[in-house]
């Protein structure tokens, strides 16, 4: 007598039909058609799973950024501050201040600042900054007495 194997092909032949549930067309209701579907979607779910979190990372820094030149600093800066004054807050945290509550944002940019000022060589920084700003604007000034 030949042994078919049924009920078990049966259930997995339901499972991935329910996989395939709100797929269109043979998509959802052949099983060969609803197989090829269902892998290509769980390939593509696997993928986006790890693309989402740079996706959603790119838009915490951006957020950051924006709120955070709007208050003098840029996001670089900000988090260089942060990090010197030993706050522990991620990129998520940090966004969802800076779009929903401003002044606990602008609280933040004040530590960084203070932690920036505070920090060892802070000062050669700024001096080299001045010296290098100052170079560029000899050197234009230069050029349009030139021409």
């Amino acid at each position: 007598m030949r042994v078919t194997n049924a009920p078990a092909s049966r259930k997995r032949r339901k499972r991935m039909l329910k996989l395939a549930k709100g797929f269109r067309l043979r998509r959802s209701s052949h099983y060969r058609y609803a197989s090829d579907a269902v892998d290509h979607g769980m390939q593509y779910s696997y993928r986006d799973r790890k693309t989402k979190k740079r996706t959603f990372r790119y838009l915490w820094q951006i957020r950051i950024n924006a709120a955070a030149r709007a208050a003098g600093l840029t996001y670089s800066r900000f988090m260089e501050g942060l990090k010197a004054a030993g706050c522990s807050l991620d990129r998520k945290v940090l966004a969802d201040l800076a779009a929903t509550d401003a002044s606990a944002f602008l609280k933040l940019v004040e530590v960084a600042q203070a932690a920036l000022k505070t920090k060892p060589g802070a000062t050669i920084q700024a001096s080299a900054m001045i010296q290098a700003s100052a170079a560029i604007n000899a050197g234009a000034m230069i050029s349009a007495v030139t021409a």
